[in-house]
């Protein structure tokens, strides 16, 4: 891709979505939000990346088709985000890089797919919110993520855990990503917590192994008791300045609220909770998202799906104002360099 200035130098703006007041939502381009594919800019700052696999499922498949899902979902997806105060498409520039090819057939080779497209994707600077698949396809992302960062904090919204070590003798699932993200150190002790959990658990030695890796745990009925002001400060705080990695696996959702996903867990979050926990991340250095398990098969009247488009709009918005953060503060600390991917 074709070397590329910030937002501001030499008067260059990004280039937005398809405006829905001149071409209908229910029409024209099939990206996500609209935005112009990854070959229509000369460059871009933040690119949504379609990750469709889903064989480290362990009951109901069918993840694979959430990329397309979400993208079709996110036609009612406006320029404007009033929680975040943030033009997202207009602060930088994003586009929609497509799909990964990756193999259905072998998650080992496919997470080597995944990894490469991501590192590809983010080595000269871009950053990433990927449309899943199942979360088995955090590893390779969060393995792209520190490879460029450094290890990274982890805010993983889910219904369960993933840090259990095998199923069924399988080391890499959806069930596992962040067992092998902490043992091949990519993730920040101390600086990691699941937010939403709730589903039963196999042994009390899962809450051990978790404890061991250092994670914190915000259940449902702590984010019911506490208040979502309270758990997003808690997180903001345990977080504090290291780069954030965001992992939504759509199942922390109540199944109310999002049917369509694999291994649904009664007495979830609402969707409100989500987007309000979502935007309480203002302020934090976010660098990269997954939203992840949407099973588009399974959903109703697109509930899901809109979900899903939802919280990946809310992960875009925070990267846009985590980036232009940190332009401002290469300003005020010397000679200015572009972040924008080249």
């Amino acid at each position: 891709m074709a070397a590329g200035s910030q937002p501001g130098d030499e008067g260059t703006s990004p280039i937005g979505p398809v405006d829905g007041r001149v071409v209908p939502r229910f029409a024209g381009s099939a990206n996500f939000a609209r935005l112009p594919g990854i070959g229509e800019v000369p460059a871009f700052d933040v690119a949504v990346l379609g990750v469709p696999f889903d064989a480290g499922t362990s009951y109901r498949p069918g993840a694979r088709f959430g990329p397309l899902a979400v993208r079709q979902a996110s036609r009612l997806v406006r320029g404007y985000h009033p929680d975040l105060d943030v033009q997202p498409f207009a602060a930088v520039q994003m586009v929609d890089a497509g799909d990964v090819p990756c193999t259905p057939f072998s998650i080992t080779e496919a997470l080597g797919q995944i990894e490469d497209a991501a590192r590809a994707l983010t080595g000269d600077g871009g950053a990433l919110v990927a449309i899943g698949g199942d979360h088995t396809i955090a590893l390779p992302l969060l393995r792209a993520a520190a490879s460029r960062h450094g290890p990274v904090a982890l805010v993983h919204f889910d219904a369960h855990l993933d840090t259990w070590d095998t199923y069924f003798g399988a080391p890499y699932t959806h069930g596992t990503p962040f067992r092998r993200a902490w043992e091949e150190e990519l993730l920040r002790a101390d600086r990691c917590a699941h937010v939403g959990t709730r589903a039963p658990l196999y042994d009390p030695s899962d809450l051990t192994d978790d404890d061991r890796m250092r994670f914190f745990r915000y259940s449902t009925m702590d984010v019911a008791e506490q208040g979502v002001r309270s758990i997003a400060a808690s997180l903001r705080s345990r977080v504090g300045d290291a780069p954030v990695y965001v992992s939504i696996d759509i199942d922390v959702l109540d199944p109310a609220h999002a049917p369509g996903t694999g291994t649904p867990e009664p007495g979830g979050l609402s969707t409100r909770e989500l987007r309000a926990l979502l935007a309480g991340l203002d302020g934090v250095d976010v660098i990269g998202a997954d939203v992840v398990e949407v099973a588009p098969a399974y959903d109703h009247a697109e509930i899901t799906s809109l979900a899903g488009a939802a919280v990946a709009y809310d992960s875009l918005a925070l990267l846009a104002k985590s980036r232009v953060r940190r332009v401002a503060r290469h300003l005020e600390g010397g000679p200015r360099r572009s972040e924008r991917h080249r």
